[in-house]
This record gives structure tokens, C-alpha cells and sequence, in this order.
């Protein structure tokens, strides 16, 4: 079936208005929990060929989330979807004032290839949640689960409800000639100019989740063993592959050398060998090499060996990094961590501030002060204090970028929102109306309209 096939006939569908009854949409969003329990094997499988990933972190950090966002909509569905009354103002009484979230109609999600199942799966439950059509193009560098997310939905969904487009740039150029209703791109800052370039050509709408050089601050009012755990852990999490994950430190020069050495302890401790269950592999040798040009053996800490027909990348740590390092000029995305030290503060904040604003941002402290001035001072998608990447597992927080990091964010009910319109109604009694705003106009009827407005 040809792609713009599809399109048409889920907009044909989408005019059908079964996609706005609740009890519909519940009854697939069931039909998709069920799925994927009922797969979850074949899909651990799939991400396993692709790069590595084990079972443990397919479930925490990709199905969880995605069973999760099910659970959440199923029962936050009617809610979600129930009209809100608002305050009327007085210039419109007698009357009553309603918002009506309503569906946009036939959307398009394109996922990336890190977190294949999460990034992609996440924003298209959110799009059937508020009762969209909806197309899913998944990454085609991730090429196993690609496959597999088309086979489990396109044999069990109505194409013209929602389906998988596989392919690769060439497929992905066909989909951004349609016209949608809103496309919800997550990659990377370039291709995601791309993407707003296209939509703007049909004033499409759009949320994109790009990435950046996410800054991970460590001060010596830190509790440095919880920091070195934690950063260690979000860091090395699928190969440094993740788009919140900490980019560069910036620790503190009194405790510089100490952390660097809790930094080494951690990696150590948690074996991430090349044969280890709990680190993947870098996703292809285009990566890889990009990865290890980054690696300058005069400032290599820690680490840095490298596997090419593996595709393994030891966890390394730099040392006497420079802002004007190559490693320090792009988003890494892989497990390399430049170390950078510092002596002000607040000027180490100013520093981040001219920078492009982040994906996330995190700080390691117990000064009252520096949390503050953390929170007020930079601008970021959002982040963590004392942690780093836990903020995307509340539902409660919407997650996005701002600026070169993104447009817009989900999670929750932010999803909802993010493939709903808030549509206004405003329902006016047909008695009891003065003749104030009706011509001919009098300077006694200003004085009253000035006295209303």
C-alpha cells in the first residue's frame, strides 16, 4: 500500500469521528498493552541485534515507560478528555465558557534509534490517547526493532487507524511532502531543521526533542560518592547514548582530582566490559568512528579502548578539558566524558548561560544557594538536582528541550496536550442582553463599555 494511501484513508477515517469516543480509544491502547507483554521477548530480541541492549534495560529504560504511559491514559483517560468549565467574564454574561480538548486528526511520529521502543512508542500512545490517526516512522538505524514495531501493529491495527511506515531518508522525504496535522520528531538538532523546514511548508505543527551538551555540575559542598554513582550510572547507560545523559562535567578544583578518582572507582566497579550484559554496543561503525576521534590520548584519563568489529567503546574519562576542545564541540552521544575544572560558581553558570540552552541540566550540591541560583539562572529543558536522568520517569514532569534543544514536550498529560487542541466555546443565554455594544454609539455607552473592559 502506497504511503499517501494510507494518509488519505486515515484522514477518510479520522472524519468517521470513532477515534473521539473514549471506550474506542482505551479499547486499542488495551489491545497494545497486551501486545506487548504478550511480545516481550521477540521485541528484547530485536533491540539485542540491533545493539546490543539487554534484557534488564529494555524492560527499565524502553517497555516500562511505554507500559507505563498505557496505564497512565487508561486511567486518566476521561479526565483528560472531559470539557473544563472556565470563568466567563462580565462582558460576556449571561453566558458560560468551556474548553474542549479536542483531536488534531492524522499525525506523524518519527522515533529515533537510541531508545527505539520508548521514542517512538511514547508519543504515538499519546497521539491515540487523544484520538489521533496516527503514522509511525521508527529510525531505520535501529533496524530489527523497526521491523519488529511494524509487524506486531500492522498485524494487529487497522492501517487506517494506525500503522508503521518502515524505511530509511528517502521514505522518511516521501512522509514530509504530506500534509499531517502535527509531526513529533525526536533525532538529533540538524535533521530536526529538517523536519520544521517541511512542516512549515503545510503550517503543520510540530514538537521536535533534539539533544545538546547537557553540563552536569559537581561542587564541593557535594556529597561526592552519591554524585559518582550517579553520574557514572547516567552517563554509561546505553553506551552514553542518551540524549539527557550528563555531556561534559564541570567539578570543582578543590575536589577535582578526588572525584576524578570516584568517577574511576564507579566504572570499574560496575564492569562494563566488552562482553557485559549492561553496556551496549556503540548502534554502527559510522558512530564509532566519529566516537573515537573524539578520544585525544593526551588527555585520556581513564579508558579508551576500543573494539571496531565490536563496536565497543570503553568508558572513558578526559582530563584537562578545554571549551575549545573538539570533544567539546558537538553532543558526544556516546560513553566519553570530558572533565572540566572550575574555582567561581557563579561564574561557571555564566559560562553555561552563553552556551546553546540544553536537553537537561543536573547539579551535584548541598548549598541552598547554588540550587537556587541553578534553577534561576539557566535556561534548560529540565533536569535534575543530586541526580541525573531520573526527571524523565515522573509523569508529572513534561519533558522537552527549549531553544536548539527542542519545541514543546510530553509525558502524561503533557502528551495528551501536546496532539490535542484546546478548543473555546463560549454559550451565550439569548435573554437579558443590553443594547451597549449595538450601534448608534454614544459617549455614554463608552463610558460603560470602559467601565466593563
Amino acid at each position: 500500500m502506497e504511503i499517501q494511501e494510507v494518509v488519505s484513508n486515515q484522514k477518510a477515517f479520522f472524519n468517521t469521528q470513532q477515534t473521539k469516543n473514549i471506550k474506542f480509544r482505551k479499547m486499542y491502547l488495551e489491545k497494545l498493552r497486551d501486545i506487548i507483554i504478550n511480545n516481550e521477548d521477540l521485541l528484547c530480541e530485536a533491540i539485542h541485534k540491533d545493539f546490543g541492549k539487554s534484557k534488564f534495560d529494555t524492560f527499565t529504560t524502553e517497555l516500562s515507560f511505554v507500559l507505563n504511559d498505557i496505564d497512565y491514559y487508561l486511567k486518566n483517560l476521561n479526565s483528560l478528555s472531559k470539557p473544563k468549565k472556565v470563568t466567563t467574564n462580565l462582558a460576556n454574561q449571561i453566558g458560560k465558557s468551556s474548553i474542549h480538548p479536542e483531536p488534531l486528526g492524522c499525525v506523524l511520529v518519527i522515533g529515533a534509534w537510541n531508545y527505539p521502543y520508548q521514542l517512538s512508542l511514547s508519543p504515538m500512545i499519546a497521539a491515540l490517547a487523544a484520538g489521533n490517526c496516527c503514522i509511525l516512522k521508527p529510525s531505520e538505524i535501529a533496524e530489527n526493532t523497526m521491523k519488529t514495531m511494524a509487524k506486531l501493529i500492522n498485524e494487529n491495527f487497522p492501517p487506517e487507524y494506525l500503522y508503521v511506515y518502515e524505511g530509511g531518508i528517502d521514505e522518511t522525504t516521501a512522509l514530509l511532502m504530506l500534509k499531517f496535522d502535527k509531526i513529533f520528531f525526536t533525532g538529533s538538532t540538524k535533521v530536526g531543521k529538517i523536519v520544521y523546514k517541511a512542516a512549515a511548508e503545510h503550517l503543520t505543527p510540530v514538537v521536535l526533542e533534539l539533544g545538546g551538551k547537557s553540563p552536569a555540575i559537581v561542587t564541593k559542598d557535594a556529597d561526592l560518592e552519591v554524585a559518582a554513582k550517579r553520574i557514572v550510572w547516567g552517563k554509561f547507560l546505553n553506551a552514553g547514548q542518551t540524549c539527557v545523559a550528563p555531556d561534559y562535567l564541570l567539578v570543582e578544583e578543590s575536589i577535582h582530582e578526588q572525584f576524578l578518582e570516584m568517577l574511576r572507582k564507579y566504572i570499574t566497579e560496575f564492569q562494563y566490559g566488552q562482553d557485559a550484559e549492561q553496556y551496549t554496543r556503540i548502534i554502527n561503525r559510522r558512530n564509532f568512528d566519529r566516537l573515537v576521534k573524539l578520544i585525544p590520548e593526551d588527555k585520556l584519563y581513564f579508558g579508551g579502548n576500543s573494539d571496531t568489529e565490536k563496536l565497543y567503546i570503553e568508558p572513558t574519562l578526559l582530563n584537562n578539558i578545554n571549551w575549545e576542545d573538539d570533544v567539546m564541540q558537538e553532543e558526544i552521544f556516546g560513553p566519553i566524558l570530558p572533565v572540566i575544572s572550575f574555582t567561581n560558581f557563579n561564574l561557571v553558570l555564566t559560562t553555561i548561560l552563553e552556551l546553546e540552552k540544553p536537553l537537561a541540566a543536573y547539579l551535584f550540591t548541598r548549598n541552598s544557594e547554588e540550587k537556587e541560583a541553578f534553577k534561576s539562572k539557566i535556561s534548560f529543558g529540565g533536569g535534575c538536582i543530586n541526580d541525573v536522568i531520573m526527571h524523565l520517569g515522573n509523569d508529572r514532569l513534561p519533558f522537552g528541550g527549549v531553544g536548539n534543544s527542542g519545541i514543546g514536550n510530553y509525558h502524561g498529560k503533557y502528551g495528551f496536550e501536546a496532539f490535542s487542541h484546546q478548543k473555546s466555546i463560549l454559550e451565550k443565554a439569548t435573554w437579558g442582553e443590553p443594547s451597549i455594544k449595538y450601534p448608534p454609539y454614544t459617549e455614554k455607552k463608552l463610558s460603560w463599555i470602559r467601565k466593563l473592559l
